[in-house]
């Protein structure tokens, strides 16, 4: 596993996965199911696995996060780049930031906080976290103006953050003055399309965003991966006809939620059996499963094709 420190040049290397956790029936942590799921999606080009909120990390126990650094510690290939998160509230991310210390991951993404938040304090707070840490964090955007785009370029300039994780949807990702605001200020080889395929063509072909995360990697990891080459390479054109082999599956999480949506769906395509969501979560109600099972099966056979029209 990855435990240097981490480049500009990382952050590029592989699609950024954001896997969902699977867990057994008695809600324990599953090694055997999350290993396989790592598995699947290194076999598909994914080199970096990030466990933030498709898998939950917004819930964890401050017992139980121990034991989950180690299984996504125990789980990654040898050449592979896990990253844990934090937060999101400050006083819980700084409990989380004493047990990293026992552990050699290079950095981890500070989750987003709804509510009773500041600009100018989410700036203090990432410092101070970071400086507790010695290491440097991810931030991650979600909302416009979470952080202002002066506190961005302070941050990374500082070593306090290694990278910034953008995912504030817009209808039309093309305009977006709070990201222009970023990039002009900040650059653009530090900051990751945080939001999937949907606008990941966009983000990197206008803005020049360094990559991308994506969830739905965990189902069609070949297609992912390959759109991420073809953006790197300048073919736009290429890039935007595997992202819409997404769109159906994407829809889904878009109107039943994105992490259920995710993590049923990558058990309904038979890749690993995820088991419950922790509360406040829940799995899908049964009358979902048909539509999920459909788009996340139909994904996943076109990862298939893909990957065999590419091996011959």
């Amino acid at each position: 596993m990855k435990t240097d420190a981490v480049t500009a040049a990382d952050l590029a290397r592989s699609v950024i996965a954001v896997p969902p956790l699977a867990r057994a029936e008695n809600g324990a942590v599953s090694i055997t199911e999350n290993r396989r799921i790592v598995d699947w999606m290194a076999a598909g080009g994914v080199s970096t696995f990030l466990y933030g909120g498709n898998a939950n990390f917004y819930h964890l126990g401050l017992l139980e996060y121990p034991l989950m650094l180690e299984v996504i510690a125990g789980i990654a290939p040898a050449d592979a780049w896990a990253i844990p998160s934090i937060g999101p509230d400050f006083g819980k991310a700084l409990d989380q930031v004493a047990v990293l210390k026992s552990f050699d991951f290079p950095t981890a993404m500070a989750l987003p906080m709804t509510g009773a938040t500041r600009p100018s304090g989410v700036a203090t707070g990432l410092r101070r976290l970071s400086d507790a840490w010695s290491k440097p964090v991810i931030a991650y955007l979600r909302t416009e103006g979470y952080l202002a785009p002066a506190d961005i370029r302070a941050l990374l300039a500082d070593g306090v953050l290694v990278s910034v994780k953008y995912a504030v949807d817009r209808p039309d990702p093309a305009k977006d003055a709070y990201l222009s605001a970023i990039v002009e200020v900040a650059g653009p080889s530090r900051i990751v399309s945080g939001m999937g395929e949907r606008p990941a063509v966009t983000h990197l072909s206008r803005f020049g965003l360094a990559g991308f995360t994506s969830g739905s990697v965990s189902i069609a990891p070949h297609l992912s991966s390959a759109m991420l080459a073809a953006l790197k390479a300048g073919d736009s054109e290429r890039a935007e006809t595997i992202r819409r082999t997404f769109l159906a599956f994407e829809d889904l999480r878009d109107a039943h939620s994105q992490i259920a949506v995710l993590h049923d769906g990558v058990r309904l395509a038979g890749i690993a059996d995820t088991g419950p969501l922790q509360p406040y979560l829940a799995n899908l109600e049964p009358d979902r499963h048909a539509a999920v099972k459909a788009a996340a099966t139909a994904l996943r056979e076109e990862n298939a094709r893909f990957a065999r029209r590419a091996a011959a």
